[in-house]
C-alpha cells in the first residue's frame, strides 16, 4: 500500500516545536517511520529556518538546536526544485510556495493549521487539511 505524500506547512512546525501535547507535535514525531513521505524545497526550508529562528527564544531553542532541527527535517525529507511558478493562486501569497511544492511533488495532503489560506487546491487533486486529521487518516488518532 502506497503511504500518503504530505507537505507540511510552516504552521505546523511552529506548534510543533511549541508544545508536546498536540497534533502537531505528534505528526512531526512520526516523521520518518514510513507512514507518510515529506517534502520539501530549498524556498520552504529556508522558510521553516526563518520562522523558526524569529520564534526561537520563545520556543527556548539555541541556534544550533535550529540547525539541528532543520538539517535534521531535511534528512527525512524527498527535495524538489521547482521549475514553475503560476502565482497568484492563493489569497495568501506567502503561502504559494507550499502548493508549488505540493503540486510538483505530486502531494495528496498539504498539512496547516490555516485551511481556508489554500482554498482553490482540490484543482491540483491536493487537499488542505489539519494535522488532526491527517492522524486520523494514517489512524494514529480516533476520530
Amino acid at each position: 500500500m502506497r503511504v500518503p505524500d504530505i507537505v507540511l506547512d510552516t504552521n505546523v512546525i511552529i506548534a510543533a516545536l511549541r508544545s508536546k501535547r498536540g497534533a502537531s507535535y505528534k505528526l512531526l514525531s512520526l516523521v520518518g517511520t514510513h507512514q507518510f513521505e515529506i517534502h520539501d524545497s530549498v524556498a520552504l526550508i529556508l522558510e521553516y529556518e526563518d520562522v523558526i529562528q524569529r520564534h526561537r527564544e520563545g520556543l527556548g531553542l539555541s541556534n544550533k538546536e535550529v540547525s539541528i532541527f532543520i538539517d535534521t527535517l531535511c534528512s527525512m525529507a524527498h527535495h524538489h526544485k521547482i521549475y514553475f511558478i503560476w502565482r497568484p493562486f492563493l489569497t495568501d501569497p506567502n503561502d504559494e510556495l507550499v502548493l508549488e511544492l505540493a503540486v510538483s511533488a505530486q502531494c495528496e495532503y498539504i498539512v496547516t493549521h490555516n485551511i481556508k489560506d489554500f482554498r482553490g487546491t482540490e484543482k491540483f487533486s491536493i487537499r488542505a487539511i489539519t494535522p488532526k486529521e491527517f492522524l486520523q487518516i494514517i489512524r494514529e488518532v480516533k476520530e
